[in-house]
Formats: C-alpha cells, sequence, structure tokens
C-alpha cells in the first residue's frame, strides 16, 4: 500500500508549481468550453494572484509537495477556512507526476490529505472538478465526494 507523506512546498518547488499550475488550469478552462484560450489565460493569471497574493505565504492556504520516499510523486493545494460550523478545507489543485498516474498515487495522497484534515479539525473537504475529467470524477466518486452543483452549457455550431 502506498504511503505517501505531505511535506511544506519549498520555494523552488512553488515557482516550479506555479508556471505549469497556471498555463494548465488556463487549458483546462478553455478545454472545458468556459471560454477562449487567452481569456483563459488572463483569468488564471487574475484567480492565482487572487488566491495565492503572497505565494506560499498566503494566509489560509497550505501547498504541500507530496513524496514516495524521497521521490516527488505529486502535489496538493487546500485553503482552510472557519465556518460557523468548523473549519472546512477546499482542494484547489491536486497532481500526480504525470509517469506516476494511474498507480494508486492519486489516491493515496487523497488519503493522506484526509489524514491531515482530520488531524487539524477540518469537518469537510470540497473541490472543483472539469467536467472532461473523467478520471479524477470517478476518483473522487470512489473516495465518497458527492456532486453539489453541476454547470451545463451546449455549444451552437453556426
Amino acid at each position: 500500500m502506498l504511503t505517501p507523506k505531505l511535506e511544506p512546498m519549498t520555494d523552488e518547488q512553488y515557482l516550479r508549481y506555479r508556471q505549469r499550475a497556471e498555463a494548465k488550469y488556463a487549458q483546462d478552462i478553455a478545454d472545458s468550453g468556459a471560454m477562449p484560450l487567452p481569456e483563459a489565460q488572463e483569468k488564471a493569471r487574475e484567480d492565482y494572484e487572487r488566491l495565492l497574493p503572497d505565494g506560499l505565504a498566503t494566509e489560509g492556504h497550505r501547498l504541500w509537495t507530496a513524496y514516495d520516499g524521497d521521490d516527488e510523486v505529486g502535489m496538493l493545494w487546500l485553503h482552510l477556512e472557519q465556518k460557523s460550523d468548523g473549519l472546512h478545507a477546499f482542494g484547489y489543485d491536486f497532481e500526480v507526476r504525470e509517469d506516476l498516474r494511474r498507480k494508486g498515487y492519486g489516491r493515496a495522497i487523497m488519503q493522506t490529505s484526509e489524514q491531515v484534515c482530520r488531524e487539524l479539525g477540518v469537518v469537510s473537504i470540497g473541490l472543483n472538478v472539469f467536467g472532461f475529467n473523467l478520471g479524477a470524477r470517478a476518483l473522487y466518486e470512489q473516495m465518497g465526494y458527492e456532486v453539489t452543483a453541476i454547470k451545463m452549457r451546449k455549444r451552437l455550431q453556426p
């Protein structure tokens, strides 16, 4: 059984993450059909600047690198927020290194993150997943995540 450990992301890891993540997020927005790529790139840049204005030091946000031994296998970004019924977490990003996907690392990182959240007293974890990401959707559903909203559209071709 895989048991990755989560370590706080270093400044160097954050810089590498931020470059690739912002570009990937923009491409995902465009691939979802929500907006054309140029607008998606601007939205991605604005979202990252708004959400992480102080990078790793942004209050309430925690970014981890996941390790299997000394090997970097993925990452996790959670936002923690106190609400009237307790501490809630929202997963802004989660990834497994591309060459390690479909080998159990995603599930293992999610399980480790749930354990960390339990230790912090988190009462729920939320996340967003693009509709076209069927693999991620299946994993989250298998792990007990429930759909709380669905956004739909119909493309009209002239």
